[in-house]
This record gives structure tokens, sequence and C-alpha cells, in this order.
């Protein structure tokens, strides 16, 4: 692996750790019996399947680790977005959320088939 393709994995590690972090500590400060604590326990359950399936061991292939990092990002947003569809009641967000679920599988389908 050249050190222009470690830095760029890195980078989307740190990228994405640092918004995990963020989102963590914004939850972290609710109080309980809050109107939406079911929705942040959705989002922090699907963050957390997220950051531990991103753990990854770099292949030396950089399309193989994009696409292992991607996946779980991706079907993140999906959980996230059900959860938003599960919780919400804003019409535009609701219908947001549901395209989110659709492209990101689509998505999803799409890089696994490049990898063959």
């Amino acid at each position: 692996m050249t050190g222009t393709n470690r830095l760029l994995i890195l980078g989307l590690i740190a990228a994405v750790m640092g918004c995990t972090r963020a989102a963590g500590d914004s939850a972290a400060r609710r109080t309980g019996g809050a109107a939406d604590e079911p929705f942040v326990a959705a989002s922090g359950v699907a963050m957390e399947q997220m950051m531990k399936a991103m753990a990854i061991r770099p292949s030396g292939d950089v399309d193989r680790d994009f696409v292992a990092l991607m996946v779980p990002h991706h079907e993140s947003a999906i959980a996230m977005a059900q959860a938003e569809l599960r919780y919400g009641k804003n019409e535009q967000l609701r219908r947001m959320a549901q395209e989110i679920v659709v492209t990101q599988q689509q998505e999803i389908a799409a890089m696994r088939m490049a990898l063959r």
C-alpha cells in the first residue's frame, strides 16, 4: 500500500471517529426521559456497530479497504434513517430518510458488485 493510500484510509477513519465522538458527546449531555430517547438510543447503537465494523486492518488493496469502510458507514446511515422513520414526525425528513434507505442500499450493492 502506498503512503498516500494509507493516509487516505487513516484520514477517513479519523474523520468518522471525530464525528462519532461529537455525536456521542452531545447525546451524553441529555437528561433522562427526553422525548427523543428511543431515537438517540437507536442512533447510538448504529454508530457503535459502525465503529466496530470499521476497525479493519488495511489489506493493501485500496478498493477493498474502501468498500470495507464504506459499507458499515452506509449501513449505519440506513439504521439511523430507519430510526427517523420510526420516531420522527417531520414529513419532509421522513421522506428524506426513506430516500436514504433506498439509495444507501443501492450503493452498498453497487460497491460489492464492483469488487467482483
